[in-house]
């Protein structure tokens, strides 16, 4: 092909391999857009319709959408910043993928039936932020702290567990039962009351000096 010469959409598919209905699909949207058209008003294009051509296709099997790849090829939008937000997106996908990978292996082991199943996918999906709000709140129940406090944000940290990227179905039941206990009100006030008496005992201990423990015997 030299640069001078127009081409049919039959010209260009042979050429591409791809199809004349998919290219004039692209023309139609301006994607690939004609550079004159004959006496019977049949499109022509240039040199550069091959190119721009293979460049949609890769970019498709890529999975970027027709309206952004337009503005790639158009100069509109840099290819290297929508490759960054496009593998970001991608990234975010695989990692849900993973969870769900996570919890039907974790269904599958225990048998669970449908409701079961909802359950366990709700808090499974949980993210961190909210996952650290659930044990956070918590937490408050049982000690009555502030979470305005560093060190009261500190344990919440530290007492949250993490979900990997790629989970393993343990994992996933571990978190599942810890978010069902955490939301439980019976369990709450069992930790609660577990926790005043070991501030009591605590108190008891420093208030009491050593070796002032009564022998039981009269004097």
């Amino acid at each position: 092909m030299n640069g001078d010469t127009l081409y049919s959409i039959g010209d260009l598919a042979r050429r591409t391999g791809l199809t004349v209905k998919t290219i004039r699909f692209y023309s139609d949207r301006g994607i690939v857009p004609p550079n004159a058209r004959n006496r019977a008003g049949h499109r022509l294009y240039g040199i550069d319709a091959v190119a721009r051509l293979d460049l949609v296709r890769t970019l498709r099997d890529l999975g970027l959408d027709l309206p952004t790849i337009r503005k790639v090829l158009d100069r509109e939008l840099s290819l290297p910043e929508v490759a960054a937000a496009h593998a970001g997106a991608l990234s975010a996908q695989i990692r849900t993928l993973r969870l769900r990978r996570a919890v039907l292996t974790a269904v599958a082991r225990r048998g669970s039936t449908p409701e079961e199943a909802a359950l366990m996918h709700q808090p499974a999906r949980l993210s961190e932020d909210e996952r650290r709000h659930l044990i956070g709140d918590l937490l408050g129940t049982v000690f009555g702290e502030p979470d305005t406090d560093p060190r009261f944000a500190a344990v919440t940290r530290s007492m949250t567990p993490g979900l990997p990227d790629d989970p393993e179905a343990e994992q996933v039941e571990a978190w599942v039962e810890l978010a069902e206990l955490a939301r439980d009100p019976d369990f709450r006030t069992v930790m609660r009351k577990a926790a005043e008496q070991y501030a009591a005992d605590r108190w008891r201990a420093r208030a009491t000096p050593a070796g002032s423990g009564t022998s039981g015997c009269s004097p």
